[in-house]
Formats: C-alpha cells, structure tokens, sequence
C-alpha cells in the first residue's frame, strides 16, 4: 500500500489547459473517488498518476517517491479500465495470470496468487471458462483479480461498471467497496456518477473544469457544499434552484432546496403549485411541481402517496435547510 500525493498539478495539451493547480493527498488505505461531468479532466488525471499521461506541471509522489519520471511498470500500481480487455482465448485463471506469466514467476506461484485472488472475488467456480462463457459483472471481476494478483501498492479504477446494466452495477459497486475493506489498500476510482460516489467513497474529489470543487465525505459534500456546481452534482435528485423573487427575499441571488427538504401542507403552504409528473417508485414518491415564480420543482416524500397530475399541492420548504448562493455561486452564511 501506498499514499499518492499530487502537488500542483496541471496537464495541458498545447495551449488547451485540461487540468490546473491539483493539490491532494490520498492516505495510504483510503478509497477515493474523483467524480464529475465528462470532460472535467477525471480520467486524465488518473491516467497521470498511473504514468500512460505526461505530466506538464507539478508533482505526482506514490509512496512518498517522485513518481513522474517512472515508467507505469515502475510506479508498482494495477490499473483497471472499462473495458474488460480480456483475452477470449484465455481461461479465467489464465487471464488472471497472465502478467505473471510475463514476469517469468514461477508456476505455483501464479496458481497460489490467481487462486487466492478468486477466493476474494467469489470467481473459484469459474477459473476454468472463457470470457465469452462469462457475463458482464464475471467479466469485470474478472479484470480486477487480474489487477489483485499483481499486490500493488495502489489501485486505479476509471470507470469500470459503465458497460454493466444498473442491476449489475449496484451489485458490482457493493463488491468492490466490500472488497477495499478486506484488503485494506488505497483505491482511487473515478466515475461520472455521483451515486456510485456517494455509496463507496472515503472521500469525494468533485472535478469541474479542470479544478478541484471539493474534497470530502458524502455527507460534507451533501450538506455544506462549496459551490452551487457541488450542490446541483451531489444528490439524487438533484437540488432544485430557484432565482428571482423567493431567493431575494431570502437575501440571496439563488436559492437551494433538496427535494426532500419540501414538506407537503393540507392548506396553504408557502408556495402552492400544479402536479406535472408524478414518479411512483414504491419507496418513495417524486413529484414535479409547477410554482408560479420558481419554475418546475422537484418534490421527494417518503413511501407511497396518492397525488396525481393536475392536483394543487401546497408545499413549504424547511427553512433551516435552505441553501443560499451569491451571484458567484458561492455559498452565504446559513441564518439561524
């Protein structure tokens, strides 16, 4: 295991700066996850910490050594990308092996290694099939337990449950976040969804333009987020915004509020609304309100709820959980 520290980084390609001034540390054994939209120069910067990117300006330390001179071979880090790269003439186990095989290590070595590594990722029944035998989630374990029999000091994971159904995904997801914990080595991890963010990370760095927004838990970032762009990306669904008249009288230039900080009133409430859309999920209900001055707000309530389109609902959003923005989209002090 090893800690990454990245000083001042920036990355461009000519005159096109992709990434600018990255400073973080990620703690020997911690699971981070960069996070963002696409182009926010996420993968980019992994690929720079793994060496397949060059870097133009600042400093990228692996295990407290200046790594940006070292090969990717060198930098002892195990790489796993979206697509599985498996060889389909290969078995599981000789897939699994295969890097091995190039570092000449001997042949009990390789079966103990490739063994021990199906045993964490439950693959003991299937070392003997072919990829093609094998579905998405088999595959993508798969193509980790090729990256754990390597031991590296570091993990690097660019976005590996993108081609997995969303079934598969939330299953992968929990494995991989169950697999961090039984070996306890530093994981970085990026992804474009949030969700999978929230649910697995130590902490979150949220990219945005090629700048760090900010770095922490899931839950700093859900409740004392540092930009408008960090509120709207943390959280599913997404914060409402809402401009104009309702964010003046609260001495703000926007104001922010989760859909689940909306409380439904049998009478008048502060704003009244239409239902547009209602979203019956069994757990919960999503409403999309229509509110004279804010537009189309998002509503979430708890378990099952029997509005339906065109019904006037009266909501009022729970003060104290209220976020406020400047014109910057910079966050103001929250009133007491």
């Amino acid at each position: 295991m090893a800690s990454v520290e990245l000083r001042n980084l920036s990355k461009s390609y000519g005159d096109v700066e992709v990434l600018r001034d990255i400073n973080l540390i990620v703690e020997d054994g911690e699971f981070v996850v960069f996070v963002g939209p696409s182009g926010c120069g996420k993968s980019t910067l992994l690929r720079m910490i793994a060496g397949l990117e060059e870097i133009t300006a600042g400093e990228c330390l692996i295990g407290g050594q200046r790594a940006n001179e070292l090969s990717p071979k060198k930098r002892n880090i195990a790489m796993v990308f979206q697509s599985y790269a498996l060889y389909p003439q290969m078995t599981v186990a000789e897939n699994m092996g295969f890097s091995l095989r190039l570092e000449k290590r001997s042949r009990s070595e390789i079966q103990r290694k490739v063994r021990t590594a199906a045993e964490v990722l439950k693959l003991e029944a299937l070392l003997d099939r072919k990829p093609g035998q094998l579905s998405g989630g088999q595959r993508q374990r798969v193509a980790i337990g090729r990256a754990i029999v390597r031991n590296p000091r570091v993990f690097l994971l660019d976005e590996p449950l993108s081609n997995l159904d969303a079934a598969l995904r939330a299953e992968t997801r929990v494995e991989i976040t169950a697999l961090h914990q039984r070996m306890d080595t530093t994981m970085i991890y990026v992804t474009h969804d949030q969700v999978e963010a929230m649910t697995m990370a130590d902490r979150i760095v949220v990219l945005n333009g090629g700048v760090i927004e900010q770095v922490g838990s899931a839950m700093e970032l859900y409740n004392t987020p540092a930009s408008i762009f960090v509120a709207g990306f943390i959280g599913s669904p997404k914060m409402n915004f809402i401009k104009g008249r309702f964010a003046e009288s609260a001495g703000a230039g926007t104001i922010g509020i989760r859909p689940e900080h909306f409380q439904i009133r049998n009478e008048a409430g502060d704003w009244t609304g239409e239902v547009a859309i209602v979203e019956q999920l069994g757990h919960d209900t999503i409403l999309h309100v229509r509110v004279p001055d804010a537009g189309i707000l998002t509503v979430s309530l708890d378990g099952q709820h029997g509005q339906r389109v065109g019904d006037q609902v009266h909501l009022s959003p729970i003060s104290e959980l209220i976020h406020r923005f400047d014109n910057q989209g910079r966050p103001l002090p929250t009133r007491n």
